[in-house]
């Protein structure tokens, strides 16, 4: 394997030489780091290259989409714009607990747990 390395370091030095790197898109810039924390780490490389194929996993796609909701939503002042984004939250997370093939966890809903838990006792 060692030869690969020596034949790859090789081809990056000659291309350095060559200024075939001094152009590119987002140099001198700090690389972007996404937030894979939802993602079970032994399935984070996985979805990773998935997602540089163009092939997002539905459950990252909607995990994604409620973390980024979660944040727009704490930041927005009450109106019936910031109501439609808690539909489209809750809506968001039912489908992604759908998507997980078990049963439904409650506390991805805080807001209807205890009115759930409330009919139940009834």
């Amino acid at each position: 394997m060692e030869i690969f390395a020596i034949i790859a370091e090789r081809r990056i030095q000659e291309a350095m030489e060559r200024g075939e790197f001094d152009n590119l898109a987002g140099r001198g810039k700090p690389l972007v780091q996404e937030d894979l924390s939802a993602v079970p780490e032994e399935l984070r490389m996985a979805y990773k290259v998935l997602k540089n194929a163009g092939c997002v996993p539905l459950e990252v796609e909607l995990t994604n989409d409620v973390a980024s909701l979660r944040r727009l939503i704490l930041d927005m002042e009450e109106s019936e714009e910031r109501m439609k984004k808690v539909r489209e939250l809750n809506f968001k997370l039912m489908k992604l607990e759908m998507t997980r093939k078990r049963p439904l966890s409650l506390d991805l809903l805080p807001e209807y747990q205890g009115k759930l838990l409330d009919k139940l006792q009834e």
